[in-house]
């Protein structure tokens, strides 16, 4: 491996375009039937159930800002491959994920370049992977020294490693949420109080302005969740104008590829230390790192660009069901 870079660059960017995509539905709402509520689109098991059995009810609602994979495949593949002056096919990329439908997303059609006969992320481990390639090679955490990872941005170190706002995954309820309310009200939230509803995988978040609640957010982990949502969907009793959807119950701390005990079960254990661990790492707000508005300008020619869809959206849309190896076992 010669490069090895944080992917909360990635994260920025789609967290960005969220907000952004947000907005602009929430003030297209009354014109366009589809324009709200608006679900996530950064969970590729969410995604492909969406795409495979909930269809044309749920794909327009789709954001269409790609996941943090997949802008990292483009920020590899597109930004860094010129920086190197390469091919983007001379580069092999690979995606340290917890979760094994992260190889399924990279595999898409939409993510690969004909021109260069190039998949954006060439493969996925999980981290659960990683930790047994180690087991094999007999290597232990102990033995291998801590270095800072690359930059994107020449030779220069990253520094700390950061977060995002949010529990236990990218925080897109909460950047969006503070940013439409800034937005669309003028008003500054600074912290934000879930309320738990039938479980603790299934929380909302409102904004309130003269007595009158003019935003509800929701953030939905886990199938039971998913489907008591698409439930009230179908039925026209959607509250909701955003909604944060993962497929695993405790969202991505809890993915398949990294938690999972010998048995096949979750380790609440191991969980509840990695939310401590996550916690303590410092947040930055997308906005304020200067590398991605630099990139905007000079990379993607500016922030209402059609380079900036090319690069950083994608298109979701129902998909016939067929029998295939692939598809998810819920």
């Amino acid at each position: 491996v010669h490069y090895v870079f944080d992917t909360t660059i990635a994260a920025d960017f789609s967290i960005l375009e969220s907000q952004r995509e947000f907005v602009q539905r929430y003030q297209r709402r009354n014109q366009e039937e589809h324009a709200l509520p608006m679900f996530a689109s950064a969970c590729p098991g969410w995604i492909r159930y969406a795409e495979r059995v909930l269809t044309n009810l749920v794909t327009p609602h789709i954001c269409t800002a790609k996941s943090p994979q997949q802008i990292m495949g483009s920020l590899v593949k597109g930004y860094f491959a010129r920086q190197q002056n390469l091919s983007p096919e001379k580069i092999f990329h690979v995606v340290v994920a917890p979760c094994y439908d992260k190889k399924l997303e990279a595999l898409r059609e939409d993510f690969y370049t004909a021109l260069y006969n190039s998949q954006e992320v060439d493969c996925v481990l999980t981290s659960g992977e990683i930790v047994q390639i180690m087991e094999q090679k007999n290597v232990s955490m102990k033995d291998v020294a801590e270095v800072a990872v690359d930059s994107l941005f020449g030779e220069i170190k990253e520094g700390d490693v950061v977060r995002h706002d949010g529990k236990r995954s990218d925080g897109y309820l909460e950047h969006i949420f503070k940013h439409a309310a800034k937005e669309l009200f003028g008003m500054d939230v600074k912290e934000i109080t879930y309320k738990a509803l039938k479980n603790k995988d299934f929380q909302e978040v409102t904004l309130e302005k003269d007595g009158e609640t003019v935003l509800r957010f929701a953030a939905a982990y886990g199938f039971r969740n998913i489907q008591n949502m698409v439930l009230k969907l179908k039925k026209g009793k959607f509250l909701y104008h955003f909604v944060e959807v993962l497929a695993c119950p405790g969202g991505c701390l809890n993915g398949k590829g990294q938690t999972q005990t010998e048995d096949g079960k979750p380790d609440k254990a191991l969980l509840s230390q990695m939310e401590d661990v996550y916690a303590a790492i410092p947040v930055r707000l997308p906005e304020a790192n200067v590398y991605v508005q630099k990139m905007y300008q000079d990379w993607l020619e500016g922030m209402d660009s059609r380079k900036v869809q090319e690069t950083l959206h994608t298109k979701y849309s129902a998909v016939n069901q067929t029998a295939s190896n692939l598809d998810i076992k819920w």
